[in-house]
């Protein structure tokens, strides 16, 4: 490949007189930024290296956000199966457990043993695709430190005592039902 200057020589737009003229002022250019040393700033050169930086920005940008997704489907692949794998069975059906869900009051048919548990905090109700699961109360912990939304908040009874209570002095039946 001939260069620009011979192919303008060949198409005829430029004299071998003004071609010259430009290499020789080219040349002198060259030896007068060496001499003052001074550098010569490529415009073009500057703009490219400007592009590539914001073309590596983008591409590490959308690199974070896929990344940030398969996380996040990793996150729910382990939740799914430590809800799966430690589900605790229902038992035979004989009391119902009321819970409020995202504001709405849920029932949980289980047995009195299980009731018990989830009365105590022992066991946690987490919901995934709609259906509650019963699991152990450590297990609600590690899915709790992957997401919150998975594991169904509850109140569980713990004794309160103030100096106040008129009612201090009387015990609470362990198999009140409300």
């Amino acid at each position: 490949m001939s260069s620009l200057q011979d192919q303008l020589l060949k198409a005829g737009l430029v004299s071998k007189d003004k071609a010259t003229k430009a290499k020789s002022a080219k040349k002198k250019q060259a030896k007068i930024n060496r001499k003052h040393k001074i550098e010569q700033v490529d415009e073009d050169k500057l703009a490219a290296e400007k592009v590539m930086a914001e073309q590596a920005e983008k591409a590490r940008k959308l690199n974070q956000e896929k990344n940030a997704k398969a996380d996040e489907i990793a996150v729910i692949a382990q939740i799914k199966q430590l809800i799966q794998v430690n589900q605790q069975s229902k038992g035979k059906p004989q009391v119902v457990f009321n819970f409020n869900h995202l504001n709405k009051i849920k029932k949980l048919d289980v047995s009195n043993e299980i009731h018990k548990h989830l009365s105590h905090g022992l066991l946690a109700i987490a919901c995934y695709d709609g259906e509650y699961f019963l699991v152990p109360k450590t297990i609600a912990e590690k899915i709790t430190q992957r997401s919150d939304d998975y594991i169904v908040p509850l109140n569980v009874s713990e004794q309160i005592t103030t100096e106040d209570d008129p009612y201090a002095d009387y015990e609470i039946p362990d198999d009140l039902m409300w």
